[in-house]
């Protein structure tokens, strides 16, 4: 467990919370309200709050599973990276993927999760050859359908 420095930019708005013990995910929440036009609609939502990941840690923003499954509302860019150095306000890339139905998201309501996790960086070694594994260069669609 480490110790996460978050600004409040909104008074009104809860901070980040886990809802039940062992979640990965804490919930997002709306600090605008918009309306997502059906059929791809989309909009950048501000959530009240910005962070202080240290470094070596990453913010990965996530869907929810409810609003995706029952209304075709995710994250467009999921996950939505949030790099150690980023200090400005979270904000969440919507997309309304119903073909008929615009999709009102509510100041306060819940639009996505927040993952924070360990992450390590890597010095790239240009080689001739790469060592040989089972799955080779196997790629999409490779073990099944």
């Amino acid at each position: 467990m480490i110790d996460l420095p978050v600004l409040r930019l909104d008074p009104d708005l809860p901070l980040p919370a886990y809802a039940k013990d062992g979640d990965a995910g804490v919930d997002l929440v709306a600090r605008e309200g918009v309306t997502l036009a059906p059929g791809g609609g989309r909009a950048i939502v501000p959530t009240g709050i910005a962070i202080a990941l240290p470094e070596g840690y990453a913010g990965f923003v996530q869907p929810r599973s409810g609003l995706a499954f029952k209304h075709g509302v995710t994250v467009l860019n999921t996950p939505g990276l949030v790099d150690s150095g980023y200090r400005g306000e979270l904000k969440v890339c919507m997309v309304n993927l119903d073909p008929t139905v615009p999709f009102e998201i509510v100041r306060g309501e819940r639009i996505a999760q927040l993952v924070v996790q360990a992450v390590g960086n890597v010095n790239f070694v240009e080689v001739d050859v790469l060592d040989e594994t089972v799955r080779g260069d196997s790629g999409f669609g490779s073990s099944g359908r």
